[in-house]
C-alpha cells in the first residue's frame, strides 16, 4: 500500500504542573517509568550522527513498553541545534503491538544539526477508554460503573484545563455524572470525535519518561539525488588542421556544458586540474616514459608553477575557473572538484614540508605502490608525522575551493587517508559552509566504506559495477536502501579506472541497461564521458583499464557526429534523466520493493515517493543479447490498490499508456527497448 503522510508537526505544550513526570532511574541503564531501545536510526552507537536531507520523510523509531496493561503512548521530539527553532513533537504509532515497536516520520525543514529523542508516556485517557469500551461490551450497568464514569469525568476536567478548549469536555464530563440518563447517553458526548480531537492535540501524559538523545544531519537535497558527468577539460579542445588532439581550457570545456546540460545532468565532476609534475610523468597507457608532449596524470599533482590551490596554466587562470563554476551554475549545474591528497615529486610541498611524506632509509621521499603496482609520479602523504600542521593545510585547501564556488568534492582514494582526519576535515569544513558536500571513491573493503560514511562523507561509491544478477542486484539494492540513515549510494556506470567486463562485451543494449539499473535503483547516479558513445575497449583482456586511457592522454571526442550518425546513447540517458525529474520515486533511496517476476532476466520494482506518494514501476531486461518475457505479479497492491483493480500506466522512457493488472506480462527486446519506467496516470 501507498504510505501515508506522516502526522504533521505540531507543537505540544510544555509540561504543567498537572503533568506527572517519573522520577530518574538509578543504574543508567534505565531513565524512568518506561523502557525506551533499540532507537532508529542511530549510526555507531550515537557516535556519529544519521544522514537526512531537507524535505526528506524519516523515519523514527523504538522498542517502548511499560509493566501491566495500561495504555502507553510517545512521541518523538525533534529540535534543529540553532536553539531558536521551537522543538517539535510528532506522535508516534504502533505498528508492531507484538514486539512493542513504534514508528513516526518527521521532515527536517532546513540544514544542520538537528537532534531528537523519543518520549513515553503513560495516557490516562486511552487506558480509560479501552476499559469502558470493554466493560460496556461486556455488558456492565451504570451502576456498577460508578467508578469508571467519575474517572472519565475527572480526566475530561483535566483535559478541560490543559487544553484551552473547555466546552466539550466540560460537557462530556457532566453527562458522564447524569445518573438520570441511560448508560449510552451518558458516554455519547466522552466518545464523540470533538473529545477525541481534543484529545489527540492535547493528550493527557503521566510519567512522562525521555528517551537517549541522537542527532541528524540534514544536508541540501543534492546529497540524496542527482545525476553525475565526469568531464576531462583537457580534452575539450579538439583536434588542430592535422588531426592531433589540442590542449582544452576552461573556456573550451564551458562550450561542451550545455550539451551535458541537456543530458538532465545535474553535476560536473572535474578530475584534479592542478599543474602536473615532470618527475617521472606517465605516457599513454600508464607506461613509464613519457614523450615531450605527452601531458601525465592529473593525480600527479604538483610542478613549480603550484600545487593543490593552483590550476593547471594550460586550462587557464583562477579567473578563467571562476567563470566555467558561473558557466555551470547559469545552467543549472554544479561543478564537483576532485580532491586527490597526494603530491607529484615536483610539488612544493616536498621542499617545504617534506615531513609532511615519508622518508625511506636511503634519505629519498617513498612513492605510492599497491604490489605489484608502483606510482612512481606519485607521493602519498604522511599524516602522523606533522598531523596539526598537515590537517591545518589540507583544511585551508578545501576551503579556498569553496571560496571559489564548489561546493561539491569528489575525494579519491579516501581509504588510504586515517578516520580521523576525515572526521576532523569534513566536519570542519561544514561548520562554515554545510551545504558543501563529498563523495568517497571507496573502493575497498565493506568496513572501510562504510566506516567512512558514518564519519561523514556524504556519497559513496559502492560495488553497483560488479553486481549484475538479479539475485545480485536485488539483495544489493535491499542492503542499500536498509543503510539509507548512513551510506548514500552513487552508482557510476563506469570510471576512468572500471571498464566492466561486460561492457567490453555486452554492446550497446548491454551500456543502455547499466544505465537505466543505475538511475532507478540510486537516487544518485553517474557516467564517465565517453559511455554514451560506448567505448568499451580494455587495454588487455582480463583488465578493467580502459585502452588509451584519458588519465594519461587528450581523447577529444565528436559527441555531435555520433549522435548524428545514431552511433550514441546521449537520447536514452536524456530519457532516464528526465524521467527521474518526473518522478519524485526516482528520486527517494529509502522505499523500494522488488515484484515477483518469473524470470530471472528480468528485474522488477517499485519505488514510492512519501511526500508526495509517486510510485513509479521499473522492469528491466537484464540480457542484452535477446528478448525476454515474463509476469510481474502484485502490481496493483504495489501501486496501493486494490489487487482486482486495473490502472492505467504511462512509460516515461516512451510516452505511452497501456492499461495494467496486478498480475501482468510484459516483453523487452534489447532492439527497441531495455527497460520501462512506469507511473500511474493522473489526471488533473
Amino acid at each position: 500500500m501507498s504510505p501515508t503522510a506522516p502526522a504533521p508537526l505540531q507543537e505540544f505544550p510544555r509540561p504543567s504542573a498537572r503533568w506527572k513526570r517519573a522520577p530518574e532511574g538509578r543504574s543508567g541503564a534505565v531513565s524512568g517509568r518506561f523502557a525506551i531501545s533499540d532507537m532508529a536510526p542511530v549510526v555507531e552507537n550515537g557516535s556519529h550522527p544519521a544522514k537526512a536531507v531537507v524535505g526528506e520523510h524519516v523515519p523514527i523509531t523504538a522498542t517502548v513498553w511499560r509493566e501491566g496493561h495500561e495504555a502507553v503512548a510517545a512521541t518523538v521530539v525533534l529540535r534543529h541545534e540553532d536553539g531558536r527553532t521551537p522543538e517539535l513533537r510528532t506522535a508516534m504509532s504502533l505498528t508492531d503491538p507484538g514486539l512493542d515497536r513504534w514508528r513516526a516520520v518527521v521532515v527536517p525543514d532546513r540544514e544542520g544539526m538537528w537532534t531528537y529523542r523519543v518520549e513515553a508516556w503513560a495516557d490516562p485517557w486511552g487506558t480509560w477508554l479501552h476499559g469502558i469500551r470493554a466493560k460496556t461490551a461486556d455488558g456492565r450497568r451504570a451502576e456498577t460503573l460508578a467508578a469508571d464514569l467519575e474517572t472519565g469525568a475527572r480526566l475530561l476536567e483535566r483535559l478541560a484545563a490543559d487544553s484551552g478548549e473547555p466546552r466539550e469536555p466540560l460537557r462530556a464530563a457532566a453527562r458522564l455524572r447524569r445518573t438520570d440518563l441511560d448508560l449510552g447517553a451518558r458516554l455519547a458526548p466522552a466518545l464523540d470525535t470533538a473529545v477525541q480531537d481534543i484529545v489527540r492535540r492535547h493528550p493527557l501524559r503521566d510519567l512522562l519518561t525521555p528517551g537517549p538523545t541522537h542527532r541528524v544531519w540534514a544536508d541540501r537535497p543534492r546529497a540524496l539525488h542527482g545525476a553525475w558527468y565526469e568531464l576531462f577539460p583537457r580534452s575539450t579542445g579538439g583536434t588542430d588542421t592535422a588531426g592531433e588532439p589540442v590542449h582544452g581550457t576552461f573556456t573550451t570545456a564551458a562550450a561542451d556544458l550545455p550539451r551535458i546540460a541537456a543530458m538532465g545532468f545535474d553535476v560536473v565532476y572535474l578530475p584534479p586540474v592542478h599543474p602536473i609534475g615532470h618527475t617521472h610523468r606517465k605516457g599513454p597507457n600508464n607506461s613509464l616514459r613519457a614523450g615531450p608532449g605527452d601531458v601525465g596524470s592529473p593525480w600527479a599533482i604538483g610542478s613549480p608553477q603550484g600545487g593543490h590551490d593552483t590550476v593547471h596554466p594550460a586550462l587557464g587562470t583562477l579567473d578563467d575557473f571562476d567563470a566555467f563554476v558561473d558557466a555551470a551554475r547559469g545552467l543549472g549545474l554544479e561543478i564537483a572538484l576532485d580532491l586527490a591528497f597526494q603530491c607529484s615529486p615536483d610539488h612544493p610541498w616536498v621542499r617545504t614540508h617534506p615531513e609532511w611524506f615519508t622518508t625511506r632509509p636511503d634519505g629519498t621521499i617513498a612513492h605510492a605502490e599497491n604490489p605489484p603496482k608502483a606510482y612512481e609520479d606519485i607521493h602519498p602523504l604522511n599524516f602522523d608525522n606533522d598531523p596539526e600542521g598537515l590537517r591545518a593545510e589540507l583544511l585551508r585547501v578545501v576551503l579556498f575551493w569553496a571560496d571559489h564556488g564548489v561546493r561539491i568534492f569528489r575525494v579519491d582514494n579516501p581509504h588510504t587517508k586515517p578516520l580521523d582526519f576525515w572526521d576532523f576535515l569534513i566536519w570542519q569544513v561544514k561548520r562554515t559552509h554545510p551545504d558543501v558536500l563529498f563523495l568517497a571513491e571507496a573502493f575497498t573493503r565493506p568496513a572501510v566504506l562504510q566506516g567512512l560514511a558514518k564519519a561523514g562523507f556524504t556519497q559513496s561509491y559502492t560495488y553497483f559495477t560488479w553486481r549484475t544478477s538479479k539475485r545480485e542486484l536485488t539483495e544489493y539494492a535491499t542492503e542499500l536502501a536498509a543503510g539509507a540513515h548512513f551510506l548514500r549510494p552513487n552508482l557510476f556506470v563506469n570510471t576512468p579506472d572500471i571498464l566492466q567486463e561486460g561492457l567490453q562485451h555486452g554492446g550497446p543494449a548491454m551500456f543502455a541497461l547499466r544505465a537505466a539499473l543505475a538511475a532507478t535503483l540510486s537516487p544518485t547516479w553517474g557516467v564517465y564521458s565517453g559511455y554514451e558513445l560506448y567505448e568499451h575497449r580494455p587495454l588487455r583482456q582480463g583488465t578493467e583499464e580502459y585502452l588509451d586511457s584519458e588519465k594519461y592522454q587528450l581523447r577529444p571526442r565528436d559527441f555531435a557526429g555520433a549522435e548524428r550518425q545514431g552511433r550514441s546513447l546521449a537520447p536514452w540517458i536524456t530519457r532516464l534523466n528526465h524521467a527521474r525529474r518526473a518522478h519524485p520515486a526516482l528520486r527517494q533511496l529509502r522505499d523500494i520493493r522488488f515484484l515477483d517476476i518469473d524470470n530471472d532476466a528480468l528485474l522488477a520494482f517499485t519505488k514510492t515517493d512519501p511526500a508526495t506518494g509517486d510510485t513509479v514501476l521499473c522492469v528491466i531486461n537484464l540480457n542484452p543479447h535477446g528478448t525476454e518475457e515474463g509476469t510481474v505479479h502484485d502490481v496493483m497492491r504495489a501501486f496501493g490498490r486494490d489487487p482486482h483493480s486495473r490502472l492505467r500506466l504511462r512509460d516515461a522512457i516512451s510516452g505511452t499508456t497501456s492499461p495494467w493488472s496486478d498480475t501482468q506480462h510484459i516483453t523487452l527486446d534489447p532492439r527497441r527497448t531495455v527497460a520501462r519506467i512506469l507511473g500511474a496516470v493522473t489526471h488533473g
